[in-house]
């Protein structure tokens, strides 16, 4: 049976045929479908956890208990869960674990562009590399079998064009005959005290031999000879694209991308007058390459930032690239969505002129005109550490608001909010609660009051989570009320402690109640352009007049319009009105 399937979605079949007890994770795109897909097949069991941290180790105890897991993030993520990899290296496992982490060159939706092959290298456990989604159901089901044969975590790397690129599968039997769980039961191999650690360092150096070994002589290491004038090491999606534009060179194709199978490289090298390594990012196999005596051509021909096309690839191989037909296509910047109740909220901080720490989610796109409304934004729950952080430097606290979504909070919010009670500093946060995960795709998490397969679960209250902590002044507040919310925020900022303010709303794109559509009256409207600085999609502007100045006539497209009065409340004339 052939079928057509994301990079994803073939890892999520792959996990359920493989027969892992548990696929977990935190979404982030792009991996954030794997385990969606995995909760919707017969068989599949998926959660989603508060952050990667907590979800490798989740992982890393499915695997301890004789079972198989699989554990998902993107790049960033992985620094959240390198904790526990690196000692999971050290322990091996019992059960098969696989770790996915999907990199994102060209930063399609990401802070940075990091190469996750680092922490193969740093964390000393193997890496495969998929290039289609033949493969990442392949590689995925050998990622368990690897990780059980030589008792270590496997991390399966894809990146943005595997992930979501669709290609064919032809999936393979499904396991049923599963081992049952054993409770570990040998403490020098888990309990990494120093003495007991010292000894599995030595068992880690000693694994990597052996899967060098292994790989030297595994099929996914695959030595295509053709023209050997020209040599070419490559892994990945980049291998569709050096057969795309290179279809006559003689290709060395890695599965592993760490260890690297040095012997079957240098009697590939030997083969080829010229030797290439085309690879994203950052020169992790020509620097190895290199240190191992091998002569290669790589970065000084190859960009080592943003993601490859079959063009890149051809003009640093010194190729003819094929000429792409353009379109002419009007600029469209991403920005919140008609009704978004974080509009308000940055437009009032916007008024107050504080200084903004942001965080990552929808809420991010408070930085972009018109509202340009954020000053800071380093990675998941770092607002709150940066305004503590602010505070500290001696910028005034009541200039400065630190600005974080809910699902944030819950996955790295908590422990720097705690930071600033346990240190008696002063600042105001806003925690901005649409009730879901809503950058990657609407996903639950603990304060939704849903798993990810949509069961009931216990919810979160975040009031009362901050309370105690030790939040003195906790509200919580309807970002649609401007006026109000200005007030509450002036006595935050003026209050000689840490503040918490919850704006509370409904993200646009999930069930919330409706509201009438504004709309616009054309003769008492003055043009004085204050509703079309809040970027809502859903007003529009025709010129009017003529001159050296000319004005915009604002319109409201009542398809687009959410109803949320926003730009009712800021008409300084009180010409727009609801269509009821």
């Amino acid at each position: 049976m052939e079928l057509i399937l994301t990079g994803n979605a073939a890892i999520a079949l792959a996990a359920r045929d493989a027969g892992v007890a548990l696929g977990v994770g935190y979404p982030g795109t792009p991996s954030t479908e794997t385990l969606e897909n995995l909760a919707r097949l017969e068989g599949g069991v998926a959660q989603w956890a508060p952050n990667e941290k907590v979800a490798l180790e989740v992982g890393v105890g499915v695997a301890f208990g004789g079972r198989r897991a699989l554990v998902t993030m993107k790049h960033v993520g992985l620094n959240v869960a390198a904790d526990p990899l690196f000692t999971a290296s050290y322990t091996g496992v019992a059960g098969g674990l696989a770790v996915l982490v999907a990199d994102d060159p060209g930063m399609h939706s990401s802070q940075n562009e990091q190469d996750s092959r680092h922490y193969a290298r740093a964390a000393k456990v193997p890496m495969l590399e998929p290039s289609d989604s033949q493969e990442a159901y392949e590689f995925t089901r050998l990622a368990f079998q690897l990780s059980e044969q030589f008792d270590t975590p496997v991390l399966l790397r894809t990146t943005t064009r595997l992930s979501h690129g669709k290609s064919t599968v032809t999936p393979g039997q499904r396991e049923t005959a599963l081992p049952a769980p054993q409770p570990p039961m040998n403490p020098a191999k888990y309990v990494m005290v120093p003495a007991f650690a010292r000894v599995r360092h030595r068992l880690v150096e000693e694994r990597q031999r052996r899967v060098r070994e292994w790989a030297n002589a595994a099929p996914l290491t695959r030595a295509e000879l053709r023209d050997t004038a020209v040599g070419i090491i490559t892994s990945g999606i980049n291998y569709q694209y050096v057969r795309e534009v290179a279809p006559t060179a003689s290709v060395l194709k890695l599965g592993l991308v760490y260890p690297l199978p040095l012997e079957a490289i240098r009697a590939f090298a030997a083969r080829v007058e010229t030797l290439y390594v085309v690879e994203e990012l950052d020169p992790i196999i020509e620097e190895q390459l290199a240190a191992a005596g091998i002569a290669v051509i790589g970065k000084e021909r190859f960009p080592p930032l943003g993601e490859f096309t079959p063009a890149v690839v051809a003009t640093g191989l010194g190729l003819p690239a094929a000429e792409l037909p353009t379109l002419e296509l009007p600029t469209r910047p991403p920005a919140m969505c008609p009704g978004c109740p974080h509009r308000g909220v940055f437009w009032t901080l916007k008024k107050l002129g504080v200084t903004v720490a942001g965080d990552i989610g929808c809420y991010t796109l408070g930085v972009a005109p018109p509202l340009s409304a954020m000053d800071t934004c380093v990675c998941m729950g770092a607002s709150i550490g940066v305004a503590h952080g602010l505070e500290r430097a001696g910028i005034n606290p009541a200039t400065v608001v630190g600005v974080i979504g809910d699902s944030t909070f819950l996955h790295s919010g908590i422990t720097p909010l705690l930071d600033m009670v346990y240190n008696g500093s002063r600042g105001t946060i806003l925690i901005l609660d649409n009730g879901t995960t809503a950058m990657t795709g609407r996903q639950e998490h603990a304060g939704t009051g849903k798993t990810l397969t949509g069961a009931e679960a216990p919810r979160v209250d975040l009031e009362a989570l901050c309370r105690v902590l030790g939040v003195p002044d906790v509200d919580v507040i309807d970002p649609y009320a401007l006026d109000a919310m200005e007030a509450r925020i002036k006595q935050a900022l003026a209050f000689e402690g840490v503040s918490v303010i919850i704006a509370r709303r409904p993200c646009m794109l999930i069930p919330h109640e409706d509201y009438p559509a504004q709309q616009v009256n054309e003769e008492l409207c003055k043009l004085c352009g204050r509703c079309l600085r809040i970027g809502c999609p859903a007003i529009t502007k025709t010129p009017v007049g003529e001159g050296e100045q000319p004005r915009s006539r604002p319109e409201i497209n009542a398809l687009l319009c959410e109803g949320c009065a926003v730009c009712a409340q800021l008409c300084p004339f009180a010409v727009i009105t609801n269509t009821v």
